[in-house]
């Protein structure tokens, strides 16, 4: 049996029945206009039911009276009223949509496009003189159709008042997405549609129905939502708070400023930056050089919007003033960016830098994501001075003494006792002396064949000195003396020279070319090493020799001073001369910049 009511005599032909309010009495209607073929929707009140008061028909005639000045492409529009035997009916255009009740899914992009719809058919109520105020926003009385299409419904609560919004005397709207203010009886302002619109923005972000909104307020009427959209955009977030605030003075004061407040936020989540490193240390490997490292950043969120980016070096007070665009030597290759995956090069220029320096700066990345700006800490560490490091010898040259002494104080000791009980001191000392020139030049082949060449010339230096010595001798005698300095070749005494002086040679040599080479290395010049190197082993000798037949003798004292004074000036002249080079430098220095 058909229970549809026949409005054919107004001119309409009821086609479905679209919804029914039993406690308000009323029930809607698609219907089609019999003349035009129009669509259209008929609101039936059904006043004179049991139950129903003359209160209900206020809201009815409340509904025509404003729906009768509205003009707006988002308010179906008003077409006519008839009075039935049932009650009164009103007739408006059908809009093919669905309120937001009828559960579907919406992307944020979706949501935010049906706030902005919202708001500009609520901005068109309030800028109307007198304002009207809908009192009754939820998701039931707004439509959507597949387009995205809005449309705002059901004024049966709406007011219409002369600057201040008069105070109903009874408490109408729909608990969860009523303000505090309406609640509880108090005066309306724009703001107030505000927040049943937030709470309508939320439920459809949270995907919460209209009868448990309740479950997102506390006892302050506050929402609490966060952690039900984790991945929204954060700004759009609190901007939803500011909607639902519970005291209207915390809102947005109407629909234009929230309009303007929302359109400029993306709805997506935003970029996060993430960094491999929090800081970075660069370390110049030679004078002026340029050093570079690479940076990749990524976009931690899975977003519609790409990571933006923009480098800047940050000002210090060493630094020569320069740009967010250009720095006197730190460069990031690109300086802007736009991408969830990118290298970024960063170039140290080293040229202007202070030698031997730990230099500290940071370098702020600005993004259009969170955070919003990143300080990456830099150290750079410039190389050492362009002058050979002077590090103290005297370690070396006590070895050296200490190796010299002993062997020198041994072959002097041998050539006293050969001379005493073997006689033949004149056998021993002369071959000695070829043994010792002998093995000091093959030990300085030794040495140049295993790449020493400090210590091989240093080696040979000393073995010419031994043969000088061996010929000054010679020729310093006359024949009858040089007769009686000829060695027997096959004595004993011979021999054992001329084996002392290999062993000699091959001890003193190796020593004294080691630590030439290690001179050379470490500490200074070949031609330091060198001197340094034959006049430690001078002194050595004589010292030990010294120690065998005095320190009184004229002719040794002498020697000894005059080596030893050598000696001395060698060590000085080297430490004065790095300090100059120290100091010449930083004298030239004195314009580059600091740490």
């Amino acid at each position: 049996m058909n229970s549809l009511p026949d409005f054919t005599s107004h001119g309409y032909e009821v086609t479905r029945e679209i919804g029914f309010n039993r406690s308000g009495g009323r029930v809607t209607y698609q219907a089609t206009q019999i003349r035009t073929g129009e669509q259209v929707v008929i609101k039936q009140f059904q006043f004179a039911r049991v139950g129903n008061n003359w209160s209900q028909y206020d809201c009815y005639q409340q509904e025509i009276q404003v729906l009768r000045g509205l003009n707006h492409p988002g308010i179906p529009r008003y077409r006519e009223s008839f009075q039935t035997v049932d009650g009164f009916c009103m007739v408006q255009e059908y809009i093919p949509a669905v309120p937001l009740s009828v559960p579907r899914s919406f992307d944020p992009e979706d949501v935010k496009q049906i706030a902005i719809a919202v708001l500009e058919i609520l901005s068109y109520l309030q800028n109307r003189i007198p304002p009207v105020i809908h009192r009754d926003i939820k998701p039931e009385n707004i439509l959507v159709n597949d387009d995205i299409q809005v449309f705002l419904v059901d004024f049966g609560f709406a007011r219409i008042g002369d600057g201040e919004v008069a105070v109903s005397s009874v408490v109408k709207g729909t608990m969860g997405f009523m303000p505090p203010e309406q609640l509880f009886n108090r005066e309306l302002t724009e703001a107030s549609d505000l927040y049943g619109l937030g709470a309508t923005l939320i439920c459809l972000l949270t995907q919460t129905k209209s009868v448990d909104v309740g479950t997102l307020l506390d006892i302050d009427h506050r929402f609490h939502f966060k952690q039900l959209v984790p991945k929204l955009n954060l700004r759009w977030v609190k901007w939803l708070e500011k909607m639902v605030e519970p005291r209207p003075k915390d809102r947005f004061p109407n629909a234009i400023a929230a309009l303007e407040a929302l359109t400029p936020i993306p709805v997506t989540p935003l970029p996060e930056v993430q960094l491999e490193h929090a800081s970075l240390t660069l370390k110049a490997p030679a004078m002026g050089a340029k050093v570079t490292h690479t940076i990749a950043l990524k976009n931690a969120i899975a977003t519609r919007q790409p990571l933006e980016g923009r480098w800047e070096v940050a000002a210090h007070t060493s630094d020569p003033p320069h740009t967010p665009d250009h720095h006197a030597w730190i460069t990031v290759e690109p300086a802007t960016f736009v991408g969830n995956e990118v290298t970024c090069t960063i170039t140290v220029d080293t040229t202007k830098l202070r030698a031997e320096s730990l230099f500290q700066r940071q370098v702020l990345l600005h993004t259009n994501g969170l955070p919003k700006t990143y300080a990456l800490d830099l150290k750079v560490q410039t190389a050492a001075l362009p002058v050979r490091q002077y590090r103290s010898p005297y370690g070396l040259i006590g070895l050296l003494l200490l190796g010299t002494i002993p062997v020198a104080w041994v072959a002097t000791w041998m050539v006293r006792i050969v001379g005493e009980f073997a006689g033949s001191a004149t056998d021993y000392y002369s071959l000695m002396l070829v043994g010792l020139g002998i093995g000091l030049q093959l030990t300085a082949g030794v040495l140049a064949s295993l790449g020493m060449r400090t210590g091989a010339i240093a080696n040979t230096m000393i073995g010419c000195g031994v043969m000088v010595t061996l010929m000054g001798l010679v020729l310093g005698l006359d024949a009858s003396a040089l007769s009686t300095l000829t060695p027997t070749f096959g004595s004993a005494a011979s021999i054992i020279g001329a084996v002392v002086g290999l062993i000699i040679a091959a001890t003193t040599g190796s020593l004294v070319g080691a630590i030439a080479e290690f001179f050379t290395f470490k500490h200074c010049s070949r031609r330091f090493a060198i001197s340094v190197t034959l006049t430690t082993v001078a002194c050595g000798s004589l010292i030990a020799i010294a120690q065998i037949v005095g320190f009184f003798n004229p002719w040794l004292l002498v020697s000894l001073l005059a080596t030893g004074g050598t000696l001395a000036g060698l060590l000085i002249y080297q430490i004065l001369s790095h300090v100059r080079q120290v100091s010449r430098y930083r004298r030239a220095e004195r314009y580059l910049i600091k740490p």
